[in-house]
């Protein structure tokens, strides 16, 4: 199979679409340079915030999310990976104008689940307040027959707050702090019946790993990554 060149469609989060971009290095075989794929990446961080968007009526970013993947496709990028789980709010819309493929966190996140825990029935999600108020991942996990799990309002606040907080410059104790906040909220929602964890959220991951959590955790960016790699012609280590 021909190789695929890899469209990212990021700055939402900057840290989050470095993240994206190494862990497609990090699990792609390769002894030397020419072994690793093409990537082009439209690194965007002025895309209007998704969750003020979503909830609040503030500017739509899907115009920009549009000329983003558009520019993609001008500098040849075979199809598109969004590392931005709320930015999928408006996957219908963008997809009917992009002319490329648009793989799906979503549908990524749901069918690892689907086909490798399939005893999974219940799973607590982490998100942004964008994406867990406008339930487009319950509602995708929902088409697989999975239960969901989700925070209280006063602790879906604070997880809002901790996702803010990564996007800023914060110091190695101030990721620590977040990090054990996070870790908390998981913990509260196995309390609750979760059998596993969905970092629902592209800046998650960048707080909180599988040591953290007691049950399977789910890397929503790590299974892109890893999909997207199998998407370009290769398979991920």
């Amino acid at each position: 199979m021909q190789e695929r060149i890899i469209g990212i469609l990021g700055g939402m989060g900057p840290e989050a679409t470095l993240n994206c971009f190494a862990k497609i290095l990090e699990n792609t075989p390769a002894n030397k340079d020419q072994d690793h794929l093409q990537i082009i990446i439209a690194n965007n961080p002025k895309i209007p915030d998704r969750t003020l968007a979503v909830l609040e009526g503030g500017p739509s970013p899907l115009p920009v999310l549009v000329q983003g993947c558009r520019s993609l496709e001008k500098a040849g990028a075979d199809f598109i990976i969004i590392p931005c789980v709320t930015a999928h709010y408006y996957e219908k819309p963008l997809k009917q104008e992009a002319k490329l493929p648009v793989l799906s966190i979503l549908d990524v996140v749901a069918e690892n689940i689907n086909q490798h825990y399939p005893h999974i029935k219940r799973i607590g999600l982490m998100g942004t307040s964008g994406t867990i108020q406008s339930g487009i991942f319950q509602k995708r996990l929902n088409s697989d027959g999975l239960e969901i799990s989700i925070c209280p309002p006063e602790m879906q606040a604070r997880v809002m707050e901790a996702i803010y907080a990564i996007k800023s410059v914060r110091s190695v104790q101030q990721r620590k702090e977040i990090t054990a906040e996070l870790a908390a909220t998981a913990d509260y929602l196995v309390k609750q019946g979760a059998q596993g964890i969905i970092g629902g959220c592209t800046e998650i991951p960048l707080a909180l790993g599988q040591h953290d959590v007691s049950v399977p955790y789910f890397d929503s960016l790590l299974l892109l990554a890893r999909v997207a790699i199998r998407k370009a012609g290769r398979k991920p280590i």
